[in-house]
This record gives C-alpha cells, structure tokens and sequence, in this order.
C-alpha cells in the first residue's frame, strides 16, 4: 500500500511515534526514524523493520531547532531523497497548574509542540508539494479538543494543530498533497503510565469504550492516512478517542 511511499516520522524512537514507524514500514514505506536523545531506542526501530523486510534509517535532530532540522532536510535527501510523507509526532510535556507554571515551561512545551511542526514542516515542505501522494499528518490528542488539568501548555499546542493542519491543508491543495490531523484519545505508553491509578481510573470512566487506546488503534488510522487511499480527505481533525465527547 506504502512501497512507494518515503516517510519521516519525527520524535519515532519510542512511544506512538514508534508504534507508527513500524506500521508504515510494514506497508511497504521507507521509513526515516527521527529522534533527538534516544539514539539505541531508534537503533532499535530500524533493526526491527529491517528484520522484517523493511528499510529504514535514523536521524538525530531537536525538531525545536530550526537549524537543525533544515541540516537533518539535507541528510534525509542525500540517504532516501526527497519525502512522501511528513509525520508531525513529536512532542513534549511540562505538566503543572498554570499559577505554578512558569514562562520557561510555557515555551519549551511551545518550541517542541508548534515550533516543530513549523520547522519540520517548513524544510520539508516543497517534498510534499511534488510528492505523487504528498501526506502532512500532524499528531494532535484529545487533550488540544477538552482541555486537561495541568496540562494549559501542552493543551494550546495541541489544539494549535487544527488551525494549523487546516490552513495548510487550503495552501497545499493546488499540488493535491493533504494535511489532516490524528487527534488520540490516551494511550497505554509510558506517559500515561505514570499517570496515578486514581486518576487513571477517571479517564476511563469518561471514556465510553472502557478502555485505553493501544498504540496499534492509532497507528492503523495514521497509515491510512498515509496511504494513496486518503487522496480525497484534507484538512480533517480524525479522532480517536473511544468516543469521548468533545
């Protein structure tokens, strides 16, 4: 479905991001594993998906450094060549109440969050206007759609996404490449599981399915989104929540 496809997962080295590297591998894509500290982690992603008949490669980058994402465009090019797909994952979060959360946590979750996507999404973006089947797909969560306790940052970047996703979808049109937007419910990574059971128990009774997301429910709706099959949906906000209402 992807053995065409060239795509690049950002922050892909662990959690949703790598749960995503490996489907799209397993559908043929060429995958660039993109991490900023976890280099034996995205070692790990690559040795997985050349072990199952797949190619890959890692990249180091801080996606919140304009500059280094721009050299890290330059390597990409010169190992796969240009992109297909630009998967939007990484992210980040500084958790407090906002009377306790300082203007430095505020921009670190910002840099990461948004100016990650810009910058990601800036380099590569004459690729996915030339690309046959160009796919942006930023990785939003409910949290950006209700809000959450503690999380003011992390909730403004992620619905910051949507109005991002939407525009760029107007400007990438005229090529017939797309940008859509995969929000998640929460999801059984090790994020959450530092969440406290109490709490955890909360979310679940808010959440009508009964239970969390697993990584592959959310992987299967980024590959499609990925795939030639998608080449009429632009611009959408796709949850995947267990039906959580927002």
């Amino acid at each position: 479905m992807l053995t065409t496809q060239t795509c690049l997962v950002t922050g892909s080295s662990r959690g949703i991001g790598r749960g995503i590297a490996l489907d799209l591998a397993s559908h043929g894509a060429t995958v660039v594993v993109n991490y900023r500290s976890g280099e034996a982690e995205a070692a790990t992603v690559v040795e997985e998906i050349e072990a199952n008949g797949g190619t890959a490669i890692s990249m180091q980058c801080d996606v919140s450094d304009y500059d280094e994402v721009a050299a890290m465009c330059e390597r990409v090019h010169d190992r796969v060549g240009p992109i297909d797909v630009l998967v939007n994952n990484a992210g980040i979060t500084i958790d407090k109440t906002f009377t306790n959360m300082t203007r430095e946590d505020w921009d670190r979750v910002m840099d990461v969050n948004l100016g990650g996507v810009f910058n990601s999404t800036n380099c590569f973006f004459d690729d996915l206007l030339d690309a046959e089947h160009g796919r942006l797909i930023n990785i939003s969560s409910v949290v950006g759609q209700q809000g959450n306790y503690g999380q003011a940052n992390y909730a403004t970047t992620k619905s910051g996404l949507f109005g991002f996703t939407r525009t760029i979808a107007l400007e990438m049109a005229r090529s017939g490449s797309t940008a859509n937007c995969v929000a998640p419910g929460f999801v059984k990574t090790d994020m959450l599981d530092i969440v406290p059971s109490e709490v955890q128990e909360k979310i679940l009774g808010r959440i009508p399915l009964g239970r969390f997301a697993s990584v592959e429910d959310i992987t299967g709706m980024v590959s499609y989104v990925a795939s030639p099959k998608s080449a009429y949906m632009t611009g959408q906000v796709l949850s995947v929540n267990g039906g959580m209402d927002w």
